[in-house]
């Protein structure tokens, strides 16, 4: 009876084995071939098939590319499902790059609200950005909301001095929405401050693909590039604020 059981645990390992060897072996000779051909191509974290037989998805963080199963080419670019016209590519990246809104690093922002503030939101703002101004002009319309605001600099060198000035006000609140509403220029620091958060945002950025300013997060993780009306704030604010009550236990 052990013979039995040792000869079919055998067997299962083996068969096992020889069913996964052509994947692997598929994603080995990618890699390899990746590596020594093209040197300075990113780090690859993963390779997975695609839903077209042949290709797979090479993924280097939460970049997408697509290659043949030997790495003999490269496609850079957005993979469309015909049939239900979605954009595979970018819903990959969605999930990819999906943002807890409760773990937004909230000690990195400035904090401002109207009304009670029940409703939560996010902006990742440049405030040499036009968008961005009229944006909050807008929000400046909105009742009962807390708002979240990371400077992100990414606008050029006064960006980054403009935003350094304003974080490091007496009341940082005061002094954004001055600037953005008013056109009131933030007073330069004066001694020592600290803003490192400014470094922080720009890596927090860049890992989650705010690409833009402003780019908006919502309760519910819900994400809108660019700036949008004080109409579809609201609406998604109430969709968001929905979702958010629901997912709790």
């Amino acid at each position: 009876m052990h013979r039995i059981t040792s000869l079919t645990l055998a067997f299962v390992v083996f068969a096992t084995a020889l069913a996964a060897t052509p994947a692997q072996a598929q994603e080995a000779a990618i890699r390899k071939n990746l590596a020594e051909r093209l040197p300075n191509f990113p780090k690859i974290d993963e390779v997975v098939k695609s839903p077209i037989p042949g290709l797979y998805e090479v993924r280097s963080g939460t970049e997408i590319f697509y290659t043949d199963e030997q790495g003999n080419y490269i496609v850079d670019g957005h993979l469309i499902d015909t049939r239900t016209r979605a954009n595979l590519t970018q819903e990959r990246i969605d999930k990819l790059t999906a943002i807890d809104f409760a773990r937004l690093p909230f000690k990195d922002a400035i904090v401002w609200k109207q009304g009670n503030g029940e409703r939560k939101m996010a902006v990742f703002a440049d405030p040499n950005c036009g968008y961005c101004k009229r944006f909050e002009r807008d929000l400046n319309e909105v009742k009962n909301v807390t708002v979240y605001t990371f400077l992100y600099p990414i606008l050029g060198a006064d960006s980054l001095e403009k935003s350094k000035n304003i974080w490091c006000a007496k009341d940082r609140s005061a002094a954004w929405r001055d600037w953005m509403l008013e056109g009131a220029t933030p007073p330069k620091t004066m001694g020592q401050c600290d803003s490192a958060a400014l470094q922080r945002n720009a890596e927090f950025g860049r890992k989650y693909r705010i690409n833009g300013t402003p780019g908006v997060i919502f309760e519910d993780g819900k994400r809108a590039p660019g700036a949008i009306s004080t109409e579809q704030i609201e609406k998604q604010l109430l969709a968001s604020r929905a979702a958010a009550a629901g997912a709790k236990p």
